[in-house]
């Protein structure tokens, strides 16, 4: 190593610096920390202890750098929160102070201590994990991070806002874009909205705009009718499979708005088509593409309510927020007296809320994988009022009745929304989820649909709306990408989004080392959520990439040749395809196969430690003689 810390810490003389955090409170209301920092400063090898209310904090960073610079310490404990919070934190500030980031280790005393013990206990557990904590530092080696060399190259999945927004940001800094879309159309869902809320702006305007700045920038190339049907790699050195095939009917640009008219006037609805790049194939062909990095943009579909739920599919007088949206997206300069829906006027009808979204166990259906959408969609409210301010203020004869569990107008501006739809006379009736709206053809009467409710705004009043319409706002659910998640081995989680590593340290990240999320395959976000997450994926992207190179953490397996017997068990258990591979190589004149690791595709998991007979296998940062040590000075404190 370079410095004389380094030198030291590979020598005799090893001097552990302990710093024990209060977290503000959360660890010392129950770790009496300063008991905790008595209990471990006669540790072997403890040269120093220091608390501090916030160890993350300048102040408490500046504490380890001092004691770094002035030689008092070579190896570093800090005892505080999880170690996925602030573990890069603190490698940062060693690494500052001129010292290797890796001769450091964290004692998680916040998650595993305070948050689930009191009193003495709490105090004791602390002071034995701070204890092995000591004992694994006293043995740690200095690391040196993996360099992968990097193609300035990056791919993004998906067409739609996200995916354009990321792809024209990623060009705009000098990297050439892959932009990957399975349908002939650019544009995704938000080509098919009206007004954006609360911006006002037309949806079809602000894609249009986006896409013919992807369109024109010579580093973009747009795959459209592709899917990925292949990959391998890793950081830096992707190499993708993609399959381009003809879509099964032919189009050109001017038809998507011919398509969706003919549908309409017919009184039928149609997904959103979005805009036509014109680079359609006429055969089935297979590409090869090698990149740096991928960026998930996949998008979400909308809920289907399920046949019955609400009357839909019983009636064709029940339709969703979506197809009312498509409406009157494509109608925008209609006014009247009433709004009209397949030929026929709208007098009165009822919004109803959260269909799709925040169900219940035990009270809603789960679908047929088993799965209940739990999770607020989050848009939903907004863009059915706008629905209705829209259409209150075009149609003011058609009267608006607002079914809803929770108005959830959470973004800057949309606040206004609700109170203007209140300006329009829009009538509220507020639900309880165990008792939700019931939508029943009416037995009589000029209208054909009855909407019935108990109004907890009222009490409890049973009130009964006959309407003729009935439009239901669906939430949103990620796009099936089974195949991809499969493939990539992407993390997803309860809900069935993309599931990032932290969600305010690392909010556009996977586990996969670079591979990013864009937009609302990670939650459900309105276009300007997903526009920022997409340009925040984007300077994640160029900033790993930029160097043409990048560093990964050298917590990878290690092979002691002297040790291995190629027994290949190790290859066997490994999850991550081509991370280990048996190799021949000449031992004393003779011919052996080896196993030999690809550090930039292991993880570290440790499963080849396990499984090897003869113990040629560790982990760099967490050998095995380390995890001993651990336990025994646990044990003994």
């Amino acid at each position: 190593m370079s410095t004389n810390q380094e030198k030291k810490a590979t020598g005799e003389q090893k001097k552990v610096g302990i710093y024990i955090c209060h977290c503000g409170g959360n660890i010392s209301d129950h770790v009496d920390v300063e008991k905790l920092a008595e209990n471990v400063k006669d540790l072997d090898g403890v040269a120093v202890v220091h608390t501090n209310t916030f160890m993350c904090s300048d102040p408490g960073q500046e504490l380890i750098q001092n004691d770094i610079r002035d030689g008092k310490v070579n190896r570093v404990v800090v005892a505080s929160c999880a170690p996925s919070l602030h573990e890069l934190t603190f490698r940062g500030a060693i690494k500052r102070a001129g010292m290797n980031p890796y001769l450091y280790e964290h004692a998680n005393i916040r998650e595993q201590v305070s948050w689930v013990h009191h009193g003495d206990q709490a105090t004791e557990k602390a002071t034995g994990l701070v204890a092995g904590a000591v004992a694994k530092a006293l043995r740690l080696q200095p690391l040196e991070p993996i360099r992968v060399e990097a193609r300035r190259h990056a791919t993004v999945i998906g067409a739609g806002v996200a995916g354009l927004r990321a792809a024209c940001d990623l060009a705009c800094r000098g990297l050439e874009v892959a932009l990957i879309e399975k349908s002939p159309f650019i544009g995704g869902r938000t080509a098919s909205l009206g007004r954006l809320v609360p911006t006002g702006e037309q949806a079809e305007e602000v894609i249009t705009q986006i896409a013919a700045k992807a369109m024109a920038n010579d580093k973009v190339t747009i795959y459209s009718c592709t899917e990925v049907v292949g990959f391998e790699g890793f950081v830096g050195n992707f190499r993708l499979t993609l399959k381009r095939k003809p879509p099964e009917e032919p189009y050109s640009a001017a038809e998507p708005q011919k398509i969706r008219m003919d549908h309409l006037e017919k009184g039928e609805f149609l997904p959103a088509a979005g805009i036509f790049p014109g680079d359609v194939p006429d055969k089935e062909q297979e590409i090869f593409l090698e990149t740096g990095a991928i960026v998930m943009a996949t998008g979400f579909r909308s809920y289907v309510p399920g046949e019955g739920e609400y009357g839909y599919l019983h009636s064709d007088k029940v339709i969703t927020l979506a197809e009312l949206v498509e409406l009157i997206a494509r109608y925008p300069d209609r006014r009247g007296r009433f709004l009209q829906v397949k030929g026929k006027p709208v007098r009165r009808m009822a919004f109803i809320h959260c269909v799709g979204s925040r169900q219940i166990p035990g009270i809603h259906e789960p679908d047929q994988d088993g799965r209940l959408n739990e999770y607020c969609s989050r848009t939903c409210c907004a863009a059915t009022l706008q629905a209705a301010v829209q259409i209150r203020s075009s149609f003011p004869e058609t009267q608006i009745f607002d079914f809803y569990r929770d108005i959830r107008t959470y973004g800057r501006g949309q606040e206004e929304v609700y109170r203007e739809a209140s300006r329009q006379r829009v009538t509220f009736f507020r639900f309880e989820p165990e008792d939700p709206p019931r939508v029943q053809k009416s037995s009589g009467g000029k209208f054909p649909l009855l909407v019935s409710v108990k109004d907890t705004l009222t009490f409890g009043e049973q009130i009964d709306v006959p309407v003729d319409l009935v439009v239901l706002a669906t939430g949103m659910e990620p796009t099936p990408i089974k195949e991809l998640v499969e493939m990539m081995k992407l993390p997803v989680g309860a809900d069935g989004f993309l599931q990032e590593v932290h969600p305010k340290l690392r909010p556009v990240e996977v586990a996969n080392t670079g591979i990013l999320l864009a937009g609302t395959c990670q939650a459900p976000m309105d276009v300007g959520e997903a526009c920022n997450a997409a340009q925040a994926a984007a300077a994640k992207t160029t900033a790993m990439l930029a160097r043409g190179y990048v560093e990964l953490d050298p917590f990878v397996a290690r092979v002691d040749p002297e040790r291995c017997k190629g027994t290949g068990l190790c290859r066997e258990a490994c999850p991550i395809e081509g991370a280990i591979e048996l190799k021949e190589r000449q031992v004393d004149g003779k011919t052996v196969v080896q196993a030999q690791i690809t550090p930039a595709l292991c993880t570290g998991c440790g499963i080849c430690v396990a499984v090897c007979p003869s113990r040629a296998l560790d982990i760099n940062g967490w050998t095995l003689e380390q995890y001993e040590a651990m336990v025994d000075a646990i044990v003994a404190a």
